[in-house]
């Protein structure tokens, strides 16, 4: 059994939603306080207003259409508009309905409409696609965590700074990239300041999924809800890798100055009591016929020759040079640098192989310490292919190349010979470092050319792998 209840429409006079009560025709006959005050009318029962006149005209169309279909099926619809009226402007979810009234006489059908305002929700909308659309493309690695830790967003950047994808991080805590450089301390009060609503700053080295370090400066920042409490954190990485690369460039640099300071004074102390064991040697020589006696002479002799070598390297790499800057054709002084080489016994396999540009500039330097640097550059290339990892290979190739870019002059080797370990790489440049065999060098070949590309301001740079070969690049300024 159906009941009839006949309801005063001011009950609606309650509800925060705008409600309409519309004839057939679309005309409102009566509406709540609350859309009174938001429409601003000032209704006093007439009913000279079409619902439709409250409706933003781009979206009357489409209105209209939701509330010929209700009359039409007799269903209620569900439905985005627009209302306005003079300058207020409101998104609203519209609920239409049909109603039937029943009187003696017959019956009379109506139209009920709830309009609720979604102006507030529509804007917080906007703001999240407009942040999402920006955390997406952003180059900083960004990152969304509840209040346990988990993260609950990553965008694309983080993905390729940390090596994961987006569903092996969603749900993980961040301590997957934890390096362990960390004190426990260091956290707890990460943790602390977070969570007391404070924004936390503080560079830290991650671990990406192969392994490899990743600086960055992270920023997070509470995230708060209505009330002020903290819900979540939002995090913002800054790459500091080539900050780190440039510090330990800079700490080498000056670590290879104090050592060349250090130089001038150890081959001066040496020299002298050398000088005299030198001398003392050849007394021995010329004065001795045992022949046992002339062996040992021979061996002091040649190890005496070989710290005099040291030396001579020391003070070069030491001292300001005395010889004069000229103009130098570079093309030429590596040609002889190759000639020079490629005469040697270990070099008649290798194919050498010059590709010169011809819009080289005379360069303001002393040809012969840079044809030095070329050469040592070009023994090491030599000697590369005499490891056991690249001598089988049938192609034994060493390429030069010159270049104008800018300012510089490029002049890059390239060889496909055994190639560095990465844990030398960073030492090549030191003195005394070498991966030869005892007694098959000193370990100041590329020390030394180090010293002299610097002091034509110029800079020397390698990158390597092994088993596949080593390039040197050599960057000379045009001008002095």
């Amino acid at each position: 059994m159906q009941t009839t209840y006949n309801l005063d429409f001011r009950l609606f006079d309650s509800f925060p939603d705008m409600c309409f009560i519309l004839t057939r025709q679309g005309d409102v006959e009566d509406l709540n306080i609350s859309a009174r005050i938001k429409l601003d009318i000032k209704w006093r029962g007439e009913k000279s207003h079409n619902f439709i006149d409250f409706v933003d005209d781009a979206w009357k169309e489409s209105t209209q259409n939701e509330i010929e279909k209700c009359k039409n099926e007799y269903k209620s619809k569900i439905s985005e508009s627009k209302l306005s009226a003079g300058k207020n402007n409101f998104d609203v979810e519209l609920l239409i309905a049909p109603y039937t009234h029943q009187f003696d006489n017959g019956r009379d059908e109506h139209l009920i409409i709830l309009a609720r305002d979604i102006t507030e929700s529509r804007r917080k909308e906007l703001d999240l696609l407009r942040f999402y659309n920006i955390a997406e493309k952003t180059l900083f690695p960004l990152q969304i965590t509840s209040l346990e830790g988990k993260m609950l967003y990553v965008n694309p950047a983080y993905e390729a700074v940390s090596g994961y994808t987006r569903e092996e991080l969603l749900g993980k805590n961040p301590n997957i990239f934890s390096s362990k450089k960390h004190s426990k301390s260091f956290w707890v009060d990460m943790w602390k300041t977070i969570k007391s609503g404070k924004v936390w700053v503080g560079e830290v080295e991650n671990r990406r999924k192969n392994g490899s370090p990743f600086y960055a400066q992270l920023l997070i920042s509470p995230i708060l809800n209505n009330k002020g409490k903290v819900f979540g954190f939002f995090g913002v990485h800054r790459d500091l890798s080539e900050k780190k690369f440039l510090e330990k460039q800079l700490v080498h640099s000056q670590k290879m100055e104090s050592i060349g300071t250090l130089a001038a004074g150890i081959a001066h102390e040496i020299g002298n009591p050398l000088a005299s064991i030198s001398a003392i040697v050849q007394v021995v020589q010329r004065t001795t016929e045992d022949s046992f006696v002339k062996e040992k002479i021979e061996l002091i002799k040649s190890q005496v020759t070989r710290i005099s070598k040291i030396i001579r390297d020391l003070v070069d790499f030491s001292r300001p040079s005395n010889y004069e800057l000229r103009l130098t054709d570079i093309n030429q002084n590596i040609s002889e640098a190759v000639n020079i080489t490629r005469v040697g016994a270990k070099a008649k396999d290798i194919d050498f192989e010059f590709e010169k540009s011809e819009n080289i500039p005379l360069l303001p330097l002393v040809a012969d310490q840079i044809e030095q640097v070329f050469i040592n550059i070009l023994l090491n290339a030599v000697d590369s292919f005499a490891e056991p990892i690249a001598k089988n290979k049938k192609e034994k190739r060493i390429e030069i190349t010159t270049e104008l870019k800018d300012d510089f002059v490029n002049i890059t080797f390239s060889d496909n010979g055994s190639g560095i370990k990465d844990e030398h790489l960073i030492k090549i440049f030191e003195p005394f470092f070498t991966t030869k065999k005892e007694g098959k060098g000193t370990g100041l070949g590329l020390w030394v050319s180090y010293g002299i590309v610097k002091s034509f301001q110029g800079d020397i740079r390698v990158k390597s792998k092994q088993g596949e070969g080593t390039t040197f690049v050599v960057s000379l300024p045009t001008k002095s």
